[in-house]
């Protein structure tokens, strides 16, 4: 199955900018921007191969795109796939470059395809065998949430785009509600990032994501898109820790670059006891448990690791830059 929306890494780091810098500018979007970024995504475990049949090569290889804002347009592009969002028409025009086609979808369409997926996405999961040793995640509905939250300034610092740019890591712990995290399991989200200056042509860029992805999904405006929706069915935990990390990036100075974001799956007491449990039995199948928990013996795994860097930022951005390319024609 493939997918024709913005990669993983280009749909999380316009979150991850978007909730950076929201609050910091009230204003309408005027300014136009224009930059070049490097993005990479890799998935593990059942997540992992789920998602290759949405990204493919992308996904592992990382992806160059230029993103472009005038007005009420944004135009993101690569060499495989393109995304103009019109604001004002409340239409996306999907690109496919290489056989210079486009199709043109509502937004009152992209909601009732991203309900579809999200109920499609529940049903697969939950039909779906679970991988041995992978931590295992409670519904949003089923339990109560509490946070861990840490931020470092590590001193470290760097040349990123032209701009010098500080290290800062911080850190989400989602866990239930009055237990702590080993006793419960969880979601760990570790954000390594390094600041530039306050840039104001960036903040552009960061309300266009927030006006559209509010309009696209209010419920959930910080993380929303169709491939969202396995990931959320999977672990319900990792949206509340985007949540929660996008709020504490409001107190801080400076525009993102770049960022390592980390999400960590935790398996609870009972889990790894019944892990032992089940690898404690004699015959062939104990054998294969234990093998399986050697294999899985670790507490803690990666559910899914993105890298972005913003490599180019200009002010300079043409009419042609956010219309749909000439000579592409609307597919039928």
């Amino acid at each position: 199955m493939k997918s024709s929306n913005p990669s993983w890494s280009q749909l999380f780091w316009s979150c991850a900018i978007a909730g950076a810098l929201l609050g910091l500018s009230a204003a309408p979007a005027l300014a136009d921007v224009k930059t070049r970024d490097k993005g990479q995504v890799k998935f593990e475990g059942m997540l992992g191969t789920m998602m290759r049949m949405f990204g493919g090569k992308a996904l592992s290889e990382g992806v160059v795109s230029t993103n472009a804002v005038k007005g009420n347009r944004k135009a993101t592009l690569n060499d495989l796939t393109g995304r103009i969002v019109d604001l004002g028409e409340q239409k996306v025009y999907d690109l496919d470059m290489k056989k210079k086609t486009y199709t043109v979808t509502t937004f009152d369409q992209l909601r009732q395809k991203l309900r579809e997926a999200q109920e499609r996405a529940a049903k697969e999961v939950k039909d779906a065998p679970k991988e041995a040793g992978e931590p295992a995640q409670p519904s949003a509905g089923d339990k109560q949430y509490e946070f861990d939250f840490d931020v470092k300034e590590t001193g470290q610092t760097r040349s990123i785009a032209g701009y010098d740019a500080k290290q800062v890591v911080m850190t989400v712990i989602v866990r239930e509600k009055g237990k702590t995290l080993d006793e419960s399991g969880g979601v760990v989200l570790t954000a390594d990032s390094w600041l530039g200056p306050d840039i104001p042509a960036m903040k552009e860029l960061a309300e266009f994501e927030m006006k559209y992805w509010k309009a696209i999904a209010p419920e959930t405006a910080l993380v929303s898109a169709e491939q969202m929706a396995a990931v959320a069915a999977m672990y319900p935990m990792i949206k509340p820790a985007m949540d929660r990390l996008n709020q504490e990036k409001v107190s801080l100075k400076g525009t993102p670059l770049a960022m390592t974001m980390t999400f960590e799956g935790v398996k609870s007491k009972a889990q790894i006891e019944e892990q032992t449990k089940s690898s404690s039995g004699g015959g062939l199948s104990g054998m294969l448990a234990r093998k399986i928990a050697k294999k899985d013996d670790k507490p803690r795994a990666t559910i899914f690791t993105m890298n972005s860097e913003t490599l180019e930022i200009a002010t300079a951005v043409g009419a042609t830059d956010v219309d749909v390319p000439a000579g592409f024609k609307l597919k039928d």
